[in-house]
């Protein structure tokens, strides 16, 4: 993968997946510490600790077509080539969090990519499901929160074309605004 925002989307998918209603994703950039911080958590249906001890190997998967899983041994392998770290907590019928740590500034640190391009995809896909996107940079900070979107679209779809140009526009803007942004 050449940018963070497709391992994101991988994770989420896996998310959908296990029967998520609410899937959050926070990109948390700390220049002054030198880290970046993705998160993707859900209440999905959860993993047991032995299969969370084994996802990591891309030979364990949940997928009955193949029996190659790539999404969270290469997102871990992304952190790791870039100075950081990778951790995944999950309980059987509560959900999971998925963490990714890189240092902001290591020369292999992919960049985050189309984040806007990225979240509207994922909402267009499953606009049924709850997505709750937060950005960070240092103490600058924005959220979409598909819930409130709802909440005042009334009976419009969240994946009418419309709906998903402004969502894309919004983070695009959002983004664009956000003092050190670029960074990440």
């Amino acid at each position: 993968m050449k940018e963070l925002s497709l391992n994101i989307l991988d994770i989420a998918q896996n998310s959908v997946k296990a029967g998520a209603t609410l899937v959050t994703i926070t990109v948390d950039a700390q220049p002054a510490e030198n880290c970046l911080t993705i998160t993707v958590a859900d209440n999905g249906c959860g993993m047991s600790e032995e299969f969370v001890r084994r996802v990591t190997d891309p030979f364990t998967t949940t997928r009955t077509t193949r029996k190659v899983g790539l999404g969270i041994p290469l997102f871990k392998l992304s952190a790791e080539q870039a100075g950081g770290d990778f951790s995944i907590r999950s309980k059987v019928g509560e959900g999971t969090v998925v963490t990714a740590r890189y240092e902001l500034d290591h020369i292999d640190r992919m960049p985050l990519g189309d984040i806007a391009g990225t979240i509207s995809a994922l909402v267009g896909a499953d606009p049924a499901i709850d997505f709750v996107y937060e950005q960070r940079v240092g103490a600058e900070s924005f959220v979409l929160d598909t819930r409130e979107v709802r909440g005042i679209l009334g009976d419009v779809p969240l994946d009418s074309p419309e709906v998903l140009l402004w969502i894309r526009e919004y983070l695009s803007e959002q983004i664009t605004n956000m003092k050190g942004a670029e960074q990440i």
